[in-house]
């Protein structure tokens, strides 16, 4: 029988995971935070402090903006200086709520204790609503709010909580870390939102090149009371760690195109977010710290870190207070080298959902000339999302826009398995990404056409 794996694609590149044995260090909070209002999917959240206002460390200083957003915290005690436009990670302006840092005077009700709380209340909603009042956001990458997803909804039931404990692009440790210092709390963070499901099975899923991480989750799980709760070792195969991909491994069931996790009986929720699920419901803590990996291939291992930091934090400050940037350093990402994005601006700030900063030298970023396609089809073996990366190519080139959507350009996950198997180089990635957004740009636009047209005809029936 062969390992656990998804059936689909997939890639096997470097784990380069460098920081793996750098203990979790406390980032100090520097003198001035930034926090963003876009702090998860959806719509930002809006402000409700105003300049000169006094704010305590875990106090609400932005609200959701819609039912897909988030509630947002101060991460430390000073001074509201201003609330206004910010360049981001990606040099776009969002507002930010700048706090001058007066202390770390933490909001009343927050337990700031290391003690291990294990008994889980018997009120669902109110447990639901921790996690919503405590900003908690997926931390795998999409920062979903969670108590969005711990609520499917009437009509459908969850069979299988999965926590995604892959973290299988390379670099990135934080998950790993916190898997070896924290298990316990982890633990009881998916009992909680196995309690607020309904009682399925949960599983942790764990690529086999972490056995410490399996080791400490299972001894954890033996030394917790519930029930229904098991630690399974999945084959090391990026991107493990999709959604669908995950669901397909443990379950053996795929998600159909548009289709939600839910459809299949499956809820995936990112190990970090679990850490934040037991923090939130148990220590009434809200989601302002995360832990962040500063690694790369050109930074030497004493320089590596796993740091834990607060939101609105400035990237520069982190690369100062680990040491500088190092010299040969040509690119820096946020998120994995895979699927992350290049970070333009130093200054902006740390966010929820930030994993890491990866400074990349010219020899690990540098393409080779893309040439022509020789239709060898190794894209297509490689897609995990069973795409034809090849097909999109050319269909975008060609400004065909229907028959980019009907081969279900939308369902790209962006992974980058496509660009990574190319023999000829070609930009497969950044192509299909620009086809996705032509494509849900369309879809997006006919549903607001015909929620238009349905409101229209509504009022004319009205009127007659």
């Amino acid at each position: 029988m062969g390992k656990i794996t998804f059936s689909m694609g997939g890639v096997h590149p470097n784990d380069s995971k460098i920081a793996r044995d750098r203990k979790i260090e406390v980032l100090p909070i520097p003198e001035t935070v930034y926090v963003s209002v876009a702090q998860s999917l959806g719509a930002p959240s809006k402000p409700v402090v105003a300049v000169g206002d006094k704010v305590k460390t875990g106090q609400i200083i932005a609200e959701p903006g819609g039912f897909i957003s988030a509630y947002i915290h101060a991460p430390a005690s000073g001074t509201v200086k201003s609330v206004g436009p910010r360049k981001d990670l990606a040099g776009n302006n969002v507002t930010h709520i700048e706090i001058a840092v007066e202390g770390d005077e933490w909001a009343e009700g927050i337990d700031l204790s290391t003690d291990l709380v294990t008994e889980i209340p018997e009120d669902v909603p109110a447990m639901l609503d921790k996690v919503k009042m405590n900003g908690v956001v997926g931390l795998g990458g999409a920062t979903f709010p969670t108590h969005v997803k711990l609520n499917p909804g009437p009509n459908a039931k969850a069979e299988c909580l999965i926590i995604n404990c892959a973290e299988c692009e390379p670099y990135l440790t934080s998950d790993f870390r916190i898997m070896l210092e924290r298990p316990k709390e982890i633990v009881v963070g998916a009992a909680i939102m196995q309690k607020i499901l309904g009682g399925p099975r949960c599983v942790f899923g764990v690529e086999e090149n972490k056995p410490e991480a399996i080791e400490s989750l299972k001894k954890a799980v033996s030394e917790l009371p519930y029930k229904n709760i098991e630690v399974l070792t999945l084959k090391k195969k990026y991107p493990q760690g999709g959604e669908k991909q995950i669901i397909d491994a443990i379950m053996h069931r795929q998600v159909k195109s548009g289709a939600l996790p839910i459809s299949v009986g499956a809820v995936v929720q990112n190990v970090g977010t679990t850490l934040a699920v037991y923090e939130a419901v148990q220590k009434n803590k809200p989601l302002i710290t995360n832990t962040l990996t500063v690694t790369g291939d050109c930074l030497p291992v004493e320089k590596q870190h796993n740091y834990l930091f607060r939101i609105g934090v400035p990237m520069s400050f982190i690369a100062e207070y680990a040491g500088g940037v190092p010299e040969g350093a040509v690119k820096f990402i946020s998120g994995g080298p895979m699927m992350g994005r290049a970070i333009a601006n130093l200054d902006a700030t740390t966010v929820k959902g930030s994993s890491s900063i990866i400074y990349l030298s010219e020899k690990a970023t540098k393409r080779e000339e893309a040439g022509n396609c020789i239709r060898c089809g190794k894209c297509a073996e490689a897609c995990p999302m069973g795409l034809e990366p090849f097909l999109l190519y050319r269909l975008f080139t060609h400004f065909d826009a229907e028959q980019l959507e009907a081969n279900a350009a939308q369902d790209c996950i962006e992974c980058g398995c496509c660009l990574y198997t190319c023999p000829a180089h070609i930009p497969l990635l950044d192509i299909i990404r620009q086809a996705k957004g032509t494509v849900m740009g369309n879809i997006k636009a006919r549903a607001a056409a015909a929620k238009a047209a349905a409101e229209a005809a509504k009022s004319n029936e009205n009127k007659n």
